[in-house]
Protein backbone atom coordinates (compact mmCIF):
# COMPACT_ATOMS: atom_id res chain seq x y z
CA UNK A 1 0.00 0.00 0.00
CA UNK A 2 1.35 3.40 -1.08
CA UNK A 3 1.27 6.90 0.75
CA UNK A 4 -1.57 8.21 -0.64
CA UNK A 5 -3.62 4.44 -0.33
CA UNK A 6 -3.04 4.07 3.59
CA UNK A 7 -4.13 8.25 3.79
CA UNK A 8 -7.41 7.47 2.24
CA UNK A 9 -7.52 3.88 4.20
CA UNK A 10 -6.77 5.82 7.36
CA UNK A 11 -9.47 8.65 6.55
CA UNK A 12 -11.98 5.86 5.51
CA UNK A 13 -11.04 4.29 9.20
CA UNK A 14 -11.51 6.76 11.19
CA UNK A 15 -15.32 7.78 9.46
CA UNK A 16 -16.27 4.25 9.93
CA UNK A 17 -15.18 4.06 13.75
CA UNK A 18 -17.13 7.38 13.96
CA UNK A 19 -20.58 5.91 12.58
CA UNK A 20 -19.81 2.46 14.98
CA UNK A 21 -19.31 4.22 17.90
CA UNK A 22 -22.34 6.97 17.15
CA UNK A 23 -20.37 9.78 17.03
CA UNK A 24 -21.55 10.40 13.14
CA UNK A 25 -25.89 9.67 12.97
CA UNK A 26 -27.14 8.59 10.52
CA UNK A 27 -28.44 11.63 7.65
CA UNK A 28 -24.95 13.96 9.48
CA UNK A 29 -23.90 16.17 7.05
CA UNK A 30 -20.11 15.71 6.25
CA UNK A 31 -18.72 19.03 5.76
CA UNK A 32 -15.05 18.44 3.05
CA UNK A 33 -13.65 21.70 4.53
CA UNK A 34 -14.10 20.55 8.20
CA UNK A 35 -13.05 16.70 7.86
CA UNK A 36 -9.88 18.08 6.02
CA UNK A 37 -9.05 20.32 9.03
CA UNK A 38 -9.78 17.68 11.94
CA UNK A 39 -7.98 15.05 9.88
CA UNK A 40 -5.25 17.18 8.84
CA UNK A 41 -5.75 15.45 5.34
CA UNK A 42 -5.44 16.01 1.60
CA UNK A 43 -8.91 17.67 0.07
CA UNK A 44 -8.00 15.18 -2.73
CA UNK A 45 -7.61 11.89 -0.19
CA UNK A 46 -11.25 13.07 1.82
CA UNK A 47 -13.12 13.36 -1.73
CA UNK A 48 -11.23 9.86 -2.42
CA UNK A 49 -12.31 7.92 1.11
CA UNK A 50 -16.21 9.47 0.43
CA UNK A 51 -15.76 7.89 -3.12
CA UNK A 52 -14.71 4.39 -1.21
CA UNK A 53 -17.60 4.68 1.90
CA UNK A 54 -19.96 5.72 -0.78
CA UNK A 55 -19.44 2.55 -2.40
CA UNK A 56 -19.70 0.42 0.24
CA UNK A 57 -22.80 2.05 1.15
CA UNK A 58 -21.82 4.28 4.26
CA UNK A 59 -22.11 7.72 2.82
CA UNK A 60 -24.18 9.27 0.05
CA UNK A 61 -22.99 11.84 -2.27
CA UNK A 62 -25.45 13.68 -3.58
CA UNK A 63 -25.09 16.72 -6.72
CA UNK A 64 -24.87 20.33 -4.91
CA UNK A 65 -25.07 18.95 -1.76
CA UNK A 66 -22.23 16.86 -0.64
CA UNK A 67 -22.06 14.05 1.26
CA UNK A 68 -23.98 12.74 4.54
CA UNK A 69 -24.13 9.57 6.36
CA UNK A 70 -26.29 6.79 4.94
CA UNK A 71 -29.75 6.82 6.75
CA UNK A 72 -30.79 3.38 5.86
CA UNK A 73 -34.73 2.10 5.80
CA UNK A 74 -36.48 -0.69 7.41
CA UNK A 75 -36.13 -2.80 4.36
CA UNK A 76 -32.29 -2.87 4.30
CA UNK A 77 -32.35 -3.07 8.26
CA UNK A 78 -34.00 -6.35 7.59
CA UNK A 79 -31.47 -6.97 5.00
CA UNK A 80 -28.64 -6.50 7.03
CA UNK A 81 -29.49 -8.57 9.78
CA UNK A 82 -30.54 -11.55 6.80
CA UNK A 83 -26.88 -11.11 5.78
CA UNK A 84 -25.28 -10.42 8.98
CA UNK A 85 -26.60 -14.48 10.39
CA UNK A 86 -24.98 -15.53 7.34
CA UNK A 87 -21.69 -14.36 8.04
CA UNK A 88 -21.21 -14.67 11.46
CA UNK A 89 -22.89 -18.48 10.51
CA UNK A 90 -19.18 -18.88 8.50
CA UNK A 91 -17.18 -16.82 10.78
CA UNK A 92 -18.11 -19.37 13.94
CA UNK A 93 -17.55 -22.60 11.01
CA UNK A 94 -14.15 -21.53 11.31
CA UNK A 95 -13.66 -20.99 15.11
CA UNK A 96 -11.69 -24.06 16.96
CA UNK A 97 -10.72 -24.90 20.19
CA UNK A 98 -7.51 -24.08 19.60
CA UNK A 99 -7.83 -20.55 18.12
CA UNK A 100 -10.32 -19.83 21.27
CA UNK A 101 -7.14 -21.08 23.17
CA UNK A 102 -4.83 -19.03 21.49
CA UNK A 103 -6.84 -16.09 21.66
CA UNK A 104 -7.95 -16.49 25.40
CA UNK A 105 -6.09 -13.53 26.55
CA UNK A 106 -8.17 -11.21 24.09
CA UNK A 107 -11.35 -12.59 24.76
CA UNK A 108 -11.25 -12.94 28.21
CA UNK A 109 -10.12 -9.02 28.53
CA UNK A 110 -13.30 -8.47 26.00
CA UNK A 111 -15.73 -10.40 28.31
CA UNK A 112 -13.89 -8.46 31.34
CA UNK A 113 -14.97 -5.24 29.38
CA UNK A 114 -18.36 -5.93 28.56
CA UNK A 115 -19.19 -6.73 32.36
CA UNK A 116 -17.55 -3.18 33.66
CA UNK A 117 -19.62 -1.05 30.97
CA UNK A 118 -22.91 -2.95 31.93
CA UNK A 119 -22.03 -2.32 35.52
CA UNK A 120 -21.12 1.59 34.59
CA UNK A 121 -24.54 1.93 32.77
CA UNK A 122 -23.43 3.60 29.86
CA UNK A 123 -25.76 3.01 26.88
CA UNK A 124 -23.57 4.20 24.68
CA UNK A 125 -20.21 2.17 25.71
CA UNK A 126 -22.49 -1.38 26.15
CA UNK A 127 -23.53 -0.98 22.43
CA UNK A 128 -19.99 0.12 21.14
CA UNK A 129 -19.00 -3.18 23.79
CA UNK A 130 -21.92 -5.46 22.39
CA UNK A 131 -20.41 -4.94 18.90
CA UNK A 132 -16.88 -5.07 19.10
CA UNK A 133 -17.72 -8.91 20.63
CA UNK A 134 -18.56 -9.97 17.11
CA UNK A 135 -15.85 -8.23 15.61
CA UNK A 136 -14.06 -9.79 18.29
CA UNK A 137 -14.46 -13.42 16.77
CA UNK A 138 -14.39 -12.13 12.76
CA UNK A 139 -11.06 -11.25 13.79
CA UNK A 140 -10.20 -14.88 15.36
CA UNK A 141 -11.56 -16.56 12.75
CA UNK A 142 -8.51 -15.75 10.67
CA UNK A 143 -9.22 -15.19 7.28
CA UNK A 144 -8.92 -11.67 6.33
CA UNK A 145 -11.27 -11.16 3.99
CA UNK A 146 -14.25 -12.35 5.57
CA UNK A 147 -13.33 -9.65 8.49
CA UNK A 148 -13.31 -6.88 5.58
CA UNK A 149 -16.65 -7.67 4.51
CA UNK A 150 -18.15 -8.03 8.01
CA UNK A 151 -16.21 -4.98 9.31
CA UNK A 152 -18.12 -3.33 6.61
CA UNK A 153 -21.30 -4.82 7.62
CA UNK A 154 -21.00 -3.85 11.02
CA UNK A 155 -20.57 0.08 10.49
CA UNK A 156 -24.03 -0.14 8.39
CA UNK A 157 -25.29 -2.29 11.08
CA UNK A 158 -23.94 0.82 13.43
CA UNK A 159 -26.21 3.11 11.49
CA UNK A 160 -29.28 0.51 12.08
CA UNK A 161 -28.96 0.39 15.94
CA UNK A 162 -28.64 4.05 15.86
CA UNK A 163 -31.88 4.76 14.00
CA UNK A 164 -34.22 2.41 14.88
CA UNK A 165 -33.08 0.76 18.15
CA UNK A 166 -35.77 1.54 20.93
CA UNK A 167 -33.89 3.12 24.12
CA UNK A 168 -35.83 1.55 26.81
CA UNK A 169 -34.35 -2.16 25.65
CA UNK A 170 -31.42 -3.04 28.87
CA UNK A 171 -28.42 -3.72 26.59
CA UNK A 172 -27.09 -6.78 28.50
CA UNK A 173 -26.53 -9.26 26.23
CA UNK A 174 -23.09 -10.20 27.65
CA UNK A 175 -23.61 -13.75 28.90
CA UNK A 176 -25.33 -14.50 25.59
CA UNK A 177 -21.86 -13.87 24.39
CA UNK A 178 -20.06 -15.92 27.16
CA UNK A 179 -22.66 -19.05 26.50
CA UNK A 180 -21.37 -18.83 22.26
CA UNK A 181 -17.61 -18.85 23.34
CA UNK A 182 -18.41 -22.05 26.43
CA UNK A 183 -20.22 -23.51 23.06
CA UNK A 184 -16.89 -22.90 20.45
CA UNK A 185 -14.17 -23.88 23.41
CA UNK A 186 -15.79 -27.34 23.38
CA UNK A 187 -15.53 -27.70 19.88
CA UNK A 188 -19.40 -27.70 19.51
CA UNK A 189 -19.70 -25.09 16.86
CA UNK A 190 -23.26 -26.46 16.16
CA UNK A 191 -24.63 -24.85 19.39
CA UNK A 192 -22.34 -22.18 18.76
CA UNK A 193 -24.52 -21.14 15.47
CA UNK A 194 -27.85 -21.96 16.97
CA UNK A 195 -26.94 -19.42 19.95
CA UNK A 196 -25.76 -16.93 17.31
CA UNK A 197 -28.72 -16.85 15.25
CA UNK A 198 -30.88 -16.64 18.83
CA UNK A 199 -28.55 -13.77 19.83
CA UNK A 200 -29.08 -11.79 16.66
CA UNK A 201 -32.76 -12.92 16.20
CA UNK A 202 -33.18 -11.05 18.96
CA UNK A 203 -31.14 -7.73 18.11
CA UNK A 204 -33.55 -7.42 15.17
CA UNK A 205 -36.48 -7.92 17.19
CA UNK A 206 -35.18 -5.21 19.16
CA UNK A 207 -35.38 -2.44 16.51
CA UNK A 208 -38.32 -0.34 16.06
CA UNK A 209 -39.19 -1.04 11.89
CA UNK A 210 -42.36 -1.61 11.44
CA UNK A 211 -43.08 2.13 12.65
CA UNK A 212 -45.51 4.42 10.19
CA UNK A 213 -45.37 7.94 11.20
CA UNK A 214 -48.92 8.67 9.12
CA UNK A 215 -50.76 6.80 11.66
CA UNK A 216 -52.75 9.24 13.87
CA UNK A 217 -51.51 8.20 17.40
CA UNK A 218 -53.61 8.90 20.69
CA UNK A 219 -50.91 11.18 22.64
CA UNK A 220 -52.53 10.48 26.04
CA UNK A 221 -51.00 6.35 25.77
CA UNK A 222 -47.65 7.90 23.98
CA UNK A 223 -47.25 9.57 26.58
CA UNK A 224 -48.80 7.51 29.56
CA UNK A 225 -46.02 6.17 32.56
CA UNK A 226 -43.42 8.95 30.99
CA UNK A 227 -42.32 11.15 33.96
Amino acid sequence: MNDKQAEIHRIVELISKAIAQHRLKPGQRLVESQIVESLKANRNHVQAAFQRLALKQIINIKRNKGAEIAKPDANEARDIFATRRVIEKGILELITPDKIKKYHKKIMDHMDHEQTVINNNDRQAIVLALSDFHRMLAYICENKVLLGIFDDIMVRSSLIVALYQRNDIPCCASNEHLEIISALREGNQKEAIDLMIIHLDKLESELVLDDDGSVILDFSDVFQGLN
